[in-house]
């Protein structure tokens, strides 16, 4: 006998019927249908809002609100290293664009590239980014590179 693909079955056991619900007294579901008999999700159209709780306070308004957060107003800044620029050539203009193309990184956040002093470089490079932590700026331009700031 061969097996081809038209003799494929489900392991017995891993399908199931589907529950007929209010198909009359004989389907075990009838009558109510499983909603019970009066109340809120007995009837078609029922729904809550989002967080209820059923009359109790919901924990949104439970928790306590207090203080202030930056995080909406928080610099959102790609960082790399210095060590991440040895992947390019010797004399390389560096930028955003150049930097995602290379795959050293992903995407270029809301502020920008920020250039921070991990890691050596041994090879002049002309980097422009929007930000350079002092230790950068001075790795990259002791290794014969420039270190320029693009403005937003």
């Amino acid at each position: 006998m061969t097996t081809g693909i038209h003799s494929f079955r489900p392991n017995p056991g891993s399908t199931h019927k589907r529950k007929r619900i209010g198909r009359g007294p004989g389907g075990g579901h009838g009558k109510t249908a499983g909603r019970g008999e009066k109340g809120m999700w007995s009837r078609s159209g029922s729904h809550s809002k989002r967080g209820f709780e059923g009359g109790q306070m919901p924990l949104h308004r439970r928790v306590p609100k207090r203080g202030f957060s930056n995080e909406p107003f928080k610099k959102k800044f790609t960082t790399i290293n210095v060590s991440d620029l040895v992947k390019f050539d010797k004399g390389s203009k560096i930028g955003p664009q150049e930097l995602v193309a290379a795959g050293v990184v992903r995407r270029v956040k809301k502020d920008g590239i920020r250039v921070l002093g991990d890691g050596q470089i041994d090879r002049a490079l002309y980097v422009t980014a929007h930000y350079f932590t002092e230790s950068a700026r001075e790795k990259i331009t002791k290794a014969g590179g420039t270190a320029e700031v693009i403005k937003l």
